[in-house]
């Protein structure tokens, strides 16, 4: 190793602590132990202090060496740190940890997981599908997928689409209930709804150009939209999902789009959230690039 700068010696002192003696420092750092000694000898000398006391048995460090060596690791590791940013910009690598929503996730993100893997084969890309809001600040993902109106946050929000609202139920579920010509009709019938907290309780329509909302009723409430498209397959009764999770099963005939007429047609934002700033990761910044110009619904 390269102990000719102050950086070297700060290493040298920090491996002596860690190992515990002078020999097996040298040992780890690939030197001998005099070359060691002399190193710490030449700190000493140009800080005016001892830092070490040496014995036969041990060896331990002087007030002014404990303080020495905090502020030596804490400069090692700052180092470390941004040599390890500059080495992120020029080579990607690395681990993100991203969050999405199940059926999102499913339909959208793991493919671009698996393309964006393949551009970048030296970032980690741990993903983790559900519904639960996870903390980014609190350091529970480097990037979430959301859906609807963002909260006042610090957190760096960038749109990578949106997507549309439709009300569907099973050709056997209508068959035995009727099917709605009106929006006032579904308070009259068994409606899916979210159960998380910034789920609306009412579904928005437009008549005539003026918009309302219903509030509708119904005796199952979930989290995930595959769930309710799932519950809606099997005639459990209405449900007002994302397009993008029902268009398969609307194309196959397993659900029926209602009340298109009186649909307001509103798109709901998704946004790609995480920690920016100077101090963001290359590998964050790529994977929200990625998403933006290839997420696609």
């Amino acid at each position: 190793m390269d102990v000719g700068g102050r950086s070297g010696e700060m290493e040298v002192l920090v491996r002596v602590a860690q190992e515990g003696s002078l020999s097996a420092a040298a040992r780890t750092l690939g030197l001998t132990p005099s070359a060691v000694s002399r190193i710490i000898a030449r700190t000493e000398q140009r800080l005016g202090t001892r830092l070490l006391l040496r014995t036969t048995r041990a060896i331990t460090f002087t007030a002014e060496g404990e303080a020495y060596l905090r502020g030596a690791r804490r400069i090692l590791a700052d180092l470390a740190e941004v040599e390890g940013a500059i080495a992120d910009q020029s080579v990607p690598k690395g681990r993100i940890r991203v969050s999405a929503a199940l059926g999102h996730g499913r339909l959208a993100i793991v493919p671009l997981v698996a393309a964006f893997s393949a551009r970048y084969p030296n970032i980690v890309v741990d993903l983790t599908l559900g519904d639960e809001v996870v903390d980014i600040l609190g350091g529970q993902a480097d990037v979430g997928v959301r859906f609807g109106p963002l909260p006042d946050s610090p957190l760096t929000a960038r749109k990578i689409g949106d997507t549309g609202q439709v009300v569907v139920a099973s050709p056997d579920y209508l068959a035995r209930h009727g099917t709605p010509e009106a929006p006032e009709d579904l308070l009259e019938h068994n409606c899916l709804r979210f159960n998380f907290r910034r789920a609306e309780p009412n579904w928005p329509f437009v008549r005539d150009g003026d918009a309302f909302s219903l509030k509708v009723c119904g005796n199952i409430e979930c989290s995930s939209g595959e769930a309710l498209a799932q519950l809606a397959r099997v005639g459990a009764g209405i449900a007002r999902i994302g397009a993008f999770t029902v268009n398969e099963d609307i194309e196959r005939g397993d659900l029926v789009p209602l009340l298109e007429t009186f649909n307001p047609g509103e798109r709901e934002p998704i946004h790609a959230v995480f920690v920016g700033g100077p101090t963001m990761p290359a590998r964050v910044r790529l994977f929200v690039d990625f998403l933006i110009e290839h997420h696609r619904l």
